[in-house]
């Protein structure tokens, strides 16, 4: 099997993995809202096999998550949210793959989950909620306020786990 076949059918597991870790573990937080724990697979994923495996184990996690459980309710801003959340995380880990300085390396991932998480969620996904649901958009901005919480919270939890999977992810593709 060629790398990016490997690589194709890897992003596939990830994308179930996303589902099955949202569907199954379920840590509730504020109100209604639970952790959403697919999120430390799109995390190892956008660490392990980059941008667009990351990006689509988010997005396309999100999809089906949402199609299994609610329908389409808050699915189109969810997943073009993680599309961003997906990219920035994929590019501050290729960035920052190599550095040195562990401290500054963690804390600049700290910092890229708070910023696109916000973008993302607090911006992304109320803006589109906002126009589907023809709400104010700070009125949405203040309803995901928790969602942006408790998805950057598994977020950075999720970091250390990055690097301790990342031999075990690579086996998946490099092995024959």
């Amino acid at each position: 099997m060629n790398a990016s076949l490997k690589k194709l059918t890897a992003t596939a597991i990830g994308i179930a993995l996303f589902v099955v870790l949202a569907l199954c573990v379920q840590v509730p937080v504020f109100q209604n809202y639970y952790l959403c724990l697919g999120y430390v697979a799109m995390a190892v994923y956008c660490f392990s096999f980059g941008v667009f495996s990351g990006t689509a184990v988010g997005a396309l996690g999100v999809v089906l998550y949402c199609l299994l459980t609610s329908g389409l309710r808050g699915m189109p801003g969810w997943a073009l949210g993680n599309v961003v959340i997906g990219i920035g995380l994929g590019l501050t880990f290729r960035a920052t793959r190599d550095m040195q300085k562990k401290g500054v390396q963690y804390a600049l991932w700290v910092g890229s989950v708070i910023l696109f998480t916000a973008i993302g969620i607090l911006g992304v996904k109320s803006l589109i909620d906002s126009l589907i649901k023809s709400q104010p958009f700070l009125v949405r901005a203040g309803m995901n306020l928790y969602a942006f919480v408790a998805d950057a919270v598994v977020l950075i939890l999720s970091l250390p786990l990055c690097p301790l999977l990342d031999k075990t992810a690579q086996k998946l593709i490099n092995n024959t």
